[in-house]
């Protein structure tokens, strides 16, 4: 078998599109998240502690001057940008839960199935086994 075959058996797999169809699902799904937390949720929660914009909480490594944006602190020398590792971290937990509540969704509907009910013993066999007692006895 060529290589180009193997390849062409190995990414036509159900397996594989599946995958396939869902990192991009995903990718899109992580674009809306992140959107609803740096948009929706963050605002909020700064307005509920006090006007916060955590996208610019930092602290500065350098001696940096108070009160500068992110961008002019970091060109000014490193600081430690603990608000967007805040806002990163409430994405994560969003996005973790929203996949749960997915799985505990699918995993639920398996369950859901009814089992197929047992096929009729053929005759044939019900009437060997009746042989079998009746020479038993």
């Amino acid at each position: 078998m060529s290589m180009a075959s193997e390849f062409k058996e190995f990414a036509l797999k159900g397996n594989v599109m599946d995958l396939a169809v869902g990192v991009i699902i995903g990718g899109a799904f992580g674009k809306i998240i992140d959107s609803m937390v740096g948009d929706i949720i963050m605002p909020i929660i700064g307005k509920i502690i006090g006007n916060v914009d955590f996208s610019n909480m930092y602290v500065a490594l350098s001696g940096q001057a108070a009160g500068l944006s992110l961008a002019d602190a970091k060109k000014a020398g490193s600081v430690l940008a603990y608000g967007n590792f805040l806002t990163i971290s409430i994405n994560f937990l969003i996005l973790a839960f929203v996949i749960f509540q997915m799985v505990k969704m699918m995993n639920k509907m398996k369950k859901a199935e009814p089992p197929a009910p047992a096929a009729p013993t053929p005759e044939d066999v019900v009437l060997l086994r009746e042989i079998r007692d009746a020479l038993k006895k």
